[in-house]
């Protein structure tokens, strides 16, 4: 009895040491390491150096007055988010047109187009619609391979022409049969040139491409305009197996009107839905998870307060983080302190971006409450195991009397 009664204390020493042990190397205890007092990031993240990306720690900067007033300095941000492969459209490109009516082209003809033919004062050459004919009924439509035929001329080539240039060959021609003619040649229907715009608009399907320039911002216009789930800073624009980004977000914005370039026949407009700009809000919050930006405006403030903000019993609001990866050059990684309720105007001037990520850490007690918590029950069963009948670390069970 003596022997045994020396040996509990003895073991209660060896579970104090495994306790204290498992405090010691706490980080294998899940959701315990602090995210506190950090300068930069523990984990190595790829940073553009030069040509090439290179992996390296970056630098928590601290969310202050003076940070909030460099980004309403640089407030006018790049087309698109610097998060998509494809190239920004602007009027500046080569491949684009802009608003300068100097640089709008002629419409010219194609195959399928339905144009009428009207010389004055000579009835048998034009053939009247008349009440039971339409003026595409009673056109005159191009062929597949680019002519017309035309009495007393024959086969005339259209395609490729203007409506003025066509006037004028037919009026050339004419003229060896006809004297002082007058005659004109009017559109009717256009149909040998469309462009295709998909995605999220309300009349997904084929444009035809007209007289009148048609912007990317014309072509959904015509499409019934956007969607409730449209991304208006992602619309995609493939011509000729390249893609291209319009930002019409930054049109509405910034008056952005060069980043709206001119459509040509075959181009294809898909407006992306806003699925991805998504911000999530992770660690000590009510309402952990994602959030989807309304047309990309959003703060910390705003993303806390529809997360049910920081949970008051867990939460340490000095240590609130945004991990922004990304940035066109290298991810950015920033830090509020939120002890003082001030600090919230701070975080309603600090705009987010697509994809950010918002972790609020835990406080000191709740993470020594969480080793605990893991380490109790173990312990609990050790000391109940040593009780029994059998040798356990050399105990024996405890007689009754």
């Amino acid at each position: 009895m003596k022997l045994l009664r020396h040996r509990l204390p003895a073991w209660r020493s060896v579970l104090l040491c495994l306790a204290l042990g498992m405090l010691a190397g706490c980080t294998i205890i899940p959701g315990n390491q602090s995210y506190a007092n950090r300068e930069e990031s523990d984990v190595r993240l790829p940073v553009q150096q030069g040509d090439e990306l290179q992996p390296a720690n970056v630098r928590i900067r601290p969310i202050t007055a003076e940070l909030i007033i460099d980004l309403f300095k640089s407030a006018l941000p790049p087309i698109g988010d610097g998060t998509s492969s494809a190239r920004a459209a602007t009027a500046s490109d080569p491949r684009f047109r802009g608003q300068d009516p100097a640089a709008v082209p002629n419409y010219r003809l194609g195959p399928g187009d339905i144009i009428s033919i009207i010389v004055w004062d000579h009835p048998e050459l034009t053939i009247p619609a008349g009440s039971f004919r339409t003026a595409e009924q009673a056109g005159t439509v191009i062929a597949e391979d680019g002519t017309i035929f035309y009495p007393y001329i024959g086969v005339v080539k259209a395609a490729g022409k203007t409506t003025s240039e066509l006037r004028e060959v037919l009026s050339t021609r004419l003229a060896k049969f006809i004297e002082r003619v007058q005659l004109d040649v009017r559109m009717v229907a256009f149909r040998s040139q469309q462009v295709y715009v998909v995605g999220e608009v309300a009349k997904p399907g084929i444009q035809p491409v007209n007289d009148v320039p048609m912007t990317v911002l014309d072509a959904v216009n015509r499409a019934g305009g956007f969607t409730p789930e449209a991304d208006f800073s992602r619309v995609l624009l493939t011509r000729r197996g390249t893609t291209y980004l319009v930002d019409v977000q930054s049109m509405y914005d910034y008056g952005r009107t060069e980043s709206n370039p001119l459509l040509e026949h075959g181009d294809i407009v898909n407006v992306s839905d806003r699925s991805y700009n998504k911000i999530f809000v992770l660690g000590e919050i009510a309402k952990p998870g994602s959030l989807v930006m309304n047309k990309k405006r959003s703060t910390l403030a705003e993303a806390l307060s529809d997360a049910g903000y920081i949970n008051q019993s867990t939460a340490d609001p000095r240590w609130i983080y945004v991990m922004r990866g990304n940035s066109k050059d290298s991810p950015e990684l920033f830090h509020l302190d939120a002890r003082l309720p001030d600090a919230m105007l701070l975080a309603d001037r600090f705009p987010l971006r697509p994809r950010d990520i918002i972790y609020v850490d835990a406080a000191a007690v709740v993470r020594w409450h969480r080793v605990i918590a893991n380490i109790l029950p173990t312990a609990t069963m050790l000391y109940q195991t040593s009780l029994t009948q059998w040798p356990l670390f050399g105990a024996r069970q405890t007689p009754n009397n």
